[in-house]
């Protein structure tokens, strides 16, 4: 990827009022986290939560801030293993506050600080490592609760 814009194979949800980039390799459950973020602003847990992108996020850095964006063919897709294509509501973009990388070499109950940041782009971001077999979701709603806007 080069400096100042790039994709990557990922998937993206506004949650509140920054987006969430979920990382990990394939069949990591980054569509299932994404899919549980929207149901947890159904349920309140969130006071917003829509799709920004499945399988491949657009990405560009804009004044300092790292944005989030669907390519256009598949805006408002998200994928469900077992279930298929389903189509969402969607944010065509949105700025980047917290990145989550699923099945992360990294994670461990205490996480080191440095483990706890990421760069993209030349911003660096917050960042929740999630072990493989981990729920990811109750750690992401507590990092979304925890942090401040991303700047």
């Amino acid at each position: 990827m080069h400096k100042g814009s790039g994709s990557e194979h990922a998937t993206a949800v506004l949650a509140g009022s920054r987006a969430v980039l979920i990382r990990g390799p394939a069949g990591s459950g980054k569509s299932r986290l994404a899919w549980s973020l929207l149901e947890a602003a159904e349920r309140g847990d969130l006071p917003f939560a829509r799709l920004i992108a499945d399988d491949r996020v657009a990405l560009s850095m804009l004044n300092g801030r790292l944005i989030a964006s669907a390519p256009k063919p598949i805006e408002g897709m998200i994928e469900l293993r077992g279930a298929g294509i389903r189509r969402v509501p969607f944010e065509p973009f949105a700025v980047v506050g917290l990145v989550v990388d699923l099945a992360a070499n990294d994670a461990e109950r205490v996480p080191a600080e440095m483990a706890l940041r990421t760069g993209l782009l030349g911003v660096t971001l917050p960042r929740v490592p999630v072990a493989e077999g981990s729920e990811a979701l109750p750690l992401v709603l507590r990092a979304l609760a925890e942090s401040s806007d991303p700047r």
